[in-house]
């Protein structure tokens, strides 16, 4: 899913080189995917009205529920 997410966002950014994913474990199972890239690709990340990062959520959860997972995003400023 870390793979996923990269893709998505390195083919999204200015500055790909910049584009850090990690995935950590929560208490509950939870997978959690951390997205950082350059501040002033944020807004590509975001997109107009958040639709961007809803959609890579969306992919998310889709591909997390075809593993009987559980998944989440989260984007960070670096």
């Amino acid at each position: 899913m870390k793979e996923l997410i990269e893709l998505i966002a390195k083919s999204l950014v200015e500055y790909p080189e910049n584009v850090s994913v990690t995935e950590d474990v929560e208490a509950d199972g939870t997978l959690l995917i951390k997205l950082a890239a350059a501040t002033s690709d944020m807004g590509r990340i975001i997109g107009k009205q958040g639709r961007t990062a809803k959609a890579m959520r969306t992919l998310l959860n889709a591909k997390a529920t075809r593993e009987n997972r559980r998944a989440s995003l989260q984007i960070l400023e670096s």
